[in-house]
């Protein structure tokens, strides 16, 4: 039993402990996020003050304060690299300009790795970089501009080419609305993240070498909607250069414009890549494929769905590798056996102006790409081929980077080229050709189960309309084109 004495002292102490949590709760619940402006912290919108310290200072405050809003008010604000921190979003008002620094020291590689057609290139610098934070992101109407050209010209052999943006493990990233444009190399890219919204978004990046758009690397929960791309290097590319997967990633509604391809999966392809679902997307230009999807560093493609895609003026509609380069790109990764594509669905697509073939396809020998199924598939070829064309033989270069370069400039065909694939299914595909072309529509070799169901193209007098090499379990229908050839 307590005594009569200690009784008052103890209920005081009860009280103001109740009393200052019940404080604490009232604090948490009004409480607001900070917002600050970068001018408060010493920051000369003038396009010529180095700002990155007054940048990064207001950052890391907003973050000491719980997190909130850093806004660049209308201006031009030049910076070296500045460093995201938790719950911290950047809100860039109309009119206000991040201008990267030209001077390459003023940019940090945080999380550098090694990438190139070498494998030796040292990558990883940023203007722009959230590393291992979570809440982040970038918004509002303003545009964050790298002066890539400018950068490059100052330094002269260009060592440094830094991203724009780049997230590296992050969770909860949005980016939405913002203009990114003037990349020194990739524009926006994410290694190992989650919970990622990219909304709005309008990239034009050209006149450097490997200015691709957004890169998704090794990350889960990604969506991507409503952005308008314009890209020197790939518009939208999925990458895995960790063994971590991507997965759970989501595309629509996007407009796509590139000097190389346009939705790729895998140029770096260590990791696997599942459940991808990728629709109401519009390609305008495409100087190699439209659609690329490839392994070639021991990944597995499953689950991949591409669905109403609308392109004109590439190369390539519709690109499929199975491939064995099994680079790998981070110290202590160790090579991967082979990987493989399954289970892939592109359905909806309407090309126009395709210059060298429709549909390509390739596994390796003895390693098929298996269960790919293409429905609803019309295609316009600019036509023209030539009937030595058709002799001349791909070669299988195991082990090249993936694009279709590999294969050389002359296709065999052009509608469809089929090499080492297992259950592959055509149904209501239509190629047609707007030039008269000697080459036949469609040419198969080491193929085991093909399903052409509904499939219209042009005969061309003296020329077949098929060849077949190796095939076993030929299903052709409701193909008047191809039903006089062998079944």
């Amino acid at each position: 039993m307590i005594k009569n004495e200690v009784l008052p002292t103890f209920l005081v102490a009860l009280l103001w402990a109740t009393q200052l949590n019940l404080s604490f709760l009232e604090a948490q619940t009004v409480s607001e996020p900070v917002k600050l402006s970068v001018t408060d912290f010493g920051a000369v919108a003038d396009g010529t003050t180095l700002n990155t310290l007054a940048i990064q200072k207001a950052i890391d405050v907003c973050s000491q304060k719980g997190g909130g809003v850093v806004a660049f008010p209308a201006g031009r604000y030049l910076t070296g690299t500045v460093q995201l921190k938790d719950g911290v979003t950047l809100y860039l008002a109309n009119q206000a300009v991040i201008l990267g620094s030209t001077n390459a020291n003023d940019y940090l590689n945080l999380d550098p790795f090694k990438s190139g057609s070498d494998g030796n290139e040292q990558m990883g610098y940023a203007l722009i970089i959230g590393k291992d934070v979570k809440n982040v992101g970038l918004d509002g109407p303003g545009v964050i501009d790298g002066q890539g050209s400018a950068l490059r010209k100052a330094e002269g052999k260009y060592n440094r080419r830094p991203f724009l943006v780049r997230w590296v493990r992050c969770t909860g990233v949005a980016v939405h609305d913002v203009t990114l444009t003037g990349s020194g190399a990739w524009t926006m890219n994410f290694f190992q993240s989650q919970n990622v919204s990219i909304q709005h978004v309008l990239i034009h990046s050209v006149g450097l070498g490997n200015n691709d758009g957004i890169d998704v690397d090794s990350s889960q929960s990604v969506s991507i909607s409503d952005c308008d791309i314009e890209s020197g290097d790939d518009a939208i590319c999925l990458k895995a250069t960790s063994v971590l997967p991507c997965r759970d990633i989501t595309v629509t509604g996007c407009e796509l414009n590139t000097s190389c391809s346009a939705i790729k999966l895998g140029t770096e392809s260590l990791g696997d890549f599942e459940n991808i679902q990728i629709s109401q997307c519009e390609i305008r230009k495409a100087r190699l494929a439209g659609i690329a999807l490839y392994s070639v560093d021991g990944s597995h493609l499953n689950d991949v769905t591409l669905d109403h895609i609308i392109m004109d003026n590439v190369g390539v509609s519709i690109s499929v590798r199975l491939g064995s380069r099994l680079k790998t790109f981070r110290p202590g990764d160790l090579p991967k056996p082979l990987g493989g594509l399954s289970n892939i669905i592109i359905k909806n697509v309407q090309a126009t102006n395709a210059q060298k073939i429709g549909i390509l396809i390739n596994g390796i020998p003895g390693h098929p790409v298996d269960n790919l199924n293409l429905e609803n598939i019309q295609i316009e070829m600019t036509g023209g081929g030539k009937a030595q064309d058709a002799a001349m033989p791909l070669p299988e270069n195991e082990a090249a980077y993936p694009d279709i370069g590999m294969f050389g400039h002359v296709m065999p065909a052009y509608g469809l080229y089929l090499r080492h694939a297992t259950g592959i299914t055509l149904t209501n595909v239509t190629i047609s050709s707007k030039a008269a072309d000697q080459r036949p529509v469609i040419m198969c070799l080491d193929v085991d189960g093909l399903t052409l169901d509904g499939f219209t193209a042009p005969l061309v007098e003296g020329i077949a309309p098929a060849v077949y090499d190796e095939v076993e379990h030929l299903v052709v229908k409701n193909s008047p084109t191809l039903e006089s050839l062998r079944q």
